[in-house]
């Protein structure tokens, strides 16, 4: 797999107290009374993995609402991390945080132990975060930067939603100017997906809520790329803006295509070229967990494993093309690619690039094979046509 150094770690806490109408991920409102045995679950599956010997330089905690972690509970599971794995001097740790939840006393406390931490702020608008069911107001993001700055956070993120039904140019302006005023050192930005199964998408399909314009969502975006070059950022991926130096280690591991392990009821990972998946339903995780089988699993799996698909060459080659190419400032490296598959990227598609390059979607800076500002709209077709390869 060439140079693979380090490794990630995704914990995944699938509680909240609301349900965002716009999520889709694996998340529950009704099982706050099994937080302290999932806590003990969680420090169980990340003690299994007693044969892992790399060595993590991220860890992430995301759900659901992390916030929802007391303290204590969040110490407990760093410090089973901590000693059952290899870790960097400047592991970075993040937690995200509804910003209601984010008190005083809580920041304080957590900053014992987390480095980063990400605020779902989504808008600025009240009648947006009623739409999406959010349970705090603006001034609870005000209140929260100002907690965190004071409790010592130098690397917060903000996440933002554009692309909503009914919004316009300047209500998302206005999010964007109350996002930059509160100074942030990252901001994440997603147009909306309407996904199977939210209560958005219901909304939207039952004609309660308008069909949101792709043609506006995109003007959206490309306000948002202005407003933050003039504010100093850099866009270091498609959807992240960054103050040099607070880009987010986590998330580039993920771009990068390199391994991570995905721990928690409906966690993710991808390792040993296989991509795994964890029992959904936190009762059935913590009932794994609590009787561990007397031999280890073949790594990476663990007794929460509920699939292990093993990824063979041309889909890995594929996703490391389009994750790498997401990385705006950084590209895909050339050399790396050569390393990892002993093939050169610019002879095995030379074909693609050729027509991409013609076509004004893709450059090449060096070692680097980057998209071009106007491939970053339509960056999917871009993707897709290095996905030919893999079909013939």
């Amino acid at each position: 797999m060439g140079r693979q150094s380090v490794w990630s770690l995704y914990l995944h806490i699938p509680f909240c107290a609301t349900r965002c109408t716009y999520c889709a991920f694996n998340t529950y409102t009704d099982r706050h009374a099994l937080l302290d045995d999932y806590v003990k679950a969680i420090c169980s599956e990340i003690g299994s993995l007693n044969n892992f010997n790399h060595r993590i330089h991220t860890l992430y905690f995301g759900g659901g609402t992390p916030s929802l972690l007391r303290p204590f509970q969040l110490e407990e599971i760093i410090s089973h991390v901590l000693i059952n794995f290899t870790y960097s001097p400047s592991l970075e740790i993040t937690q995200e945080l509804n910003p209601r939840d984010a008190t005083e006393e809580y920041l304080h406390a957590i900053r014992k132990y987390v480095s980063r931490i990400s605020l779902g702020m989504q808008s600025v608008n009240p009648s947006e975060l009623q739409m999406f069911s959010r349970d705090h107001e603006h001034s609870h993001v005000v209140q929260a930067m100002e907690y965190a700055r004071q409790a010592g956070f130098d690397n917060i993120n903000l996440d933002l939603i554009y692309g909503n039904p009914g919004q316009t140019l300047d209500m998302w302006r206005d999010s964007l100017h109350a996002a930059l005023e509160l100074d942030p050192d990252h901001l994440s930005m997603y147009a909306l997906s309407l996904e199977n199964g939210t209560e958005l998408k219901r909304r939207v399909t039952y004609n309660e809520l308008p069909l949101p314009d792709p043609d506006l969502a995109a003007d959206m975006y490309e306000l948002a790329s202005e407003m933050m070059e003039q504010a100093g950022f850099t866009q270091y991926e498609i959807s992240n803006w960054a103050k040099p130096g607070k880009e987010c280690l986590h998330n580039i591991q993920y771009w990068k295509n390199l391994p991570y392990l995905g721990m928690g009821a409906g966690a993710h990972g991808y390792a040993n070229q296989t991509r795994t998946v964890n029992v959904m339903k936190p009762e059935i995780y913590i009932e794994r967990l609590k009787n561990l089988p007397p031999n280890p699993l073949p790594f990476p799996q663990t007794p929460a494993t509920m699939t292990a698909e093993p990824i063979d060459r041309q889909t890995d080659m594929f996703e490391t093309i389009f994750t790498g190419l997401r990385l705006l400032n950084e590209g895909l490296s050339l050399t790396a690619f050569e390393e990892r598959y002993g093939e050169k990227l610019e002879a095995k598609f030379a074909d693609e690039i050729r027509r991409l390059t013609r076509m004004g979607l893709l450059w090449q800076d060096g070692d680097a094979l980057k998209l071009t500002k106007a491939a970053r709209l339509i960056s999917n077709r871009v993707f897709q046509e290095f996905a030919v390869e893999e079909e013939t």
